[in-house]
């Protein structure tokens, strides 16, 4: 798939929203892509994780043992790539504000790709790395859907993109006037409690 088959998927889906939103980050946005409605389509999501595998597949991170992504928006592409991989898929939760591999063990030196829905900031993919490598294991790479930093975003690793995609996100005092007029809406997952 290139990137334009990936984000047309998001838009058949209705999963590219515009307004004024609160990212997880604390960012705002005039966009937001809401993953769950490609995620409600098991033959859509299969296709972009199977891209994605693929797309991993030729990145030479080297051999992989784990998927580890963070919960709650990682947990299904995570799942459906490592089916692709052929490896096991684990998750991060957070316990007390820090991501914890609660349901699961993992040996010391296994190799990890870590996998994501979307990177913005890359704030969650560097804490579920830190929550990995503090195990003991080694992260190889991540790998996401979509880098909606269009590059710039700093996850800690190697960071395998099926799609870049450049979305605007401005501080909440930075906001342009025609985003201030417009009410904020939060719709992301973290902060939920769990």
């Amino acid at each position: 798939m290139d990137e334009a088959e990936v984000i047309q998927v998001f838009k058949d889906s209705g999963a590219i929203l515009e307004g004024h939103f609160i990212l997880s980050s604390g960012l705002r946005s005039p966009l937001f892509i809401q993953k769950a409605r490609v995620f409600m389509y098991p033959d859509r999501t299969e296709k972009l994780c199977r891209a994605l595998a693929d797309k991993v597949r030729t990145a030479n991170l080297g051999p992989i043992d784990l998927v580890v992504s963070p919960a709650v928006g990682g947990i299904v592409p995570g799942y459906e790539t490592a089916r692709h991989l052929g490896v096991p898929a684990l998750w991060v939760e957070r316990e007390e504000g820090q991501f914890r591999l609660r349901r699961f063990e993992m040996e010391k030196g296994a190799r990890v790709l870590i996998v994501e829905d979307i990177v913005t900031t890359g704030l969650s993919s560097r804490e579920t790395v830190e929550a990995v490598k503090a195990l003991g294991a080694e992260v190889v790479g991540e790998a996401c859907l979509i880098d909606r930093s269009g590059g710039e975003a700093d996850v800690g690793v190697p960071l395998v993109a099926l799609a870049r995609f450049k979305v605007p996100a401005y501080p909440a005092d930075r906001i342009p006037p025609e985003m201030a007029a417009i009410p904020p809406v939060k719709p992301g997952s973290r902060g939920l409690s769990q």
